[in-house]
């Protein structure tokens, strides 16, 4: 099996015949730094959501984390995301241009620490109802961002191909419309 966490990863599922596994919880323990992960946008608190959203476009990102100084040097005050782009400046029809992201950022954001574990980080998603978790240094500086995608391709890892080359559904030929002719 080719992994990109390599063959010590193997561990963490258990093997009942030659072509079935089963999912070891141990996977759950490892630290969130064994993870994949990208270096977070950061921005300042008196950047305007329309940079910020530029950026998340650009880097194919779903939020920017905020410091005092819009560097990682500093502590994280903040985490903007695109759920805030729809829920506190479309809906509420603000002009993005005019403000700034201290306005309508989510301010002390629930954080995790690297060493944290992958079952730390499912439970503030699934409890939280979050899609991202900033993880931060022991000064509550941002390091990086884990997301609900980061955590399903490390699973995606270990799943077995024939659930990862599944053939079409014969049953399902696409989505059909709920128009009807003539109405």
């Amino acid at each position: 099996m080719s992994s990109k966490f390599g063959e010590e990863d193997e561990r963490h599922f258990e093997d009942d015949s030659e072509k079935t596994r089963s999912f070891s919880s141990s996977l759950l323990q490892e630290p969130l730094r064994t993870l994949p992960n990208r270096t977070p946008i950061i921005l300042a608190a008196e950047a305007s959501p329309t940079e910020a959203v530029r950026l998340m476009h650009a880097k194919h990102r779903g939020l920017v984390l905020i410091t005092k100084d819009g560097t990682a040097a500093t502590q994280l005050i903040g985490i903007f995301t695109d759920r805030d782009v729809m829920n506190r400046i479309v809906d509420r029809g603000r002009n993005p241009a005019t403000i700034a992201l201290s306005e309508v950022m989510t301010p002390d954001p629930d954080c995790l620490r690297p060493d944290s574990t992958i079952a730390w980080v499912l439970n503030k998603m699934a409890v939280g109802g979050f899609r991202h978790v900033p993880i931060v240094d022991e000064d509550g500086r941002p390091v990086f961002v884990v997301s609900v995608r980061d955590v399903v391709e490390l699973l995606v890892e270990f799943f077995p191909n024939e659930v990862l080359n599944l053939p079409p559904r014969p049953d399902y030929d696409g989505p059909r419309s709920t128009t009807r002719e003539g109405a």
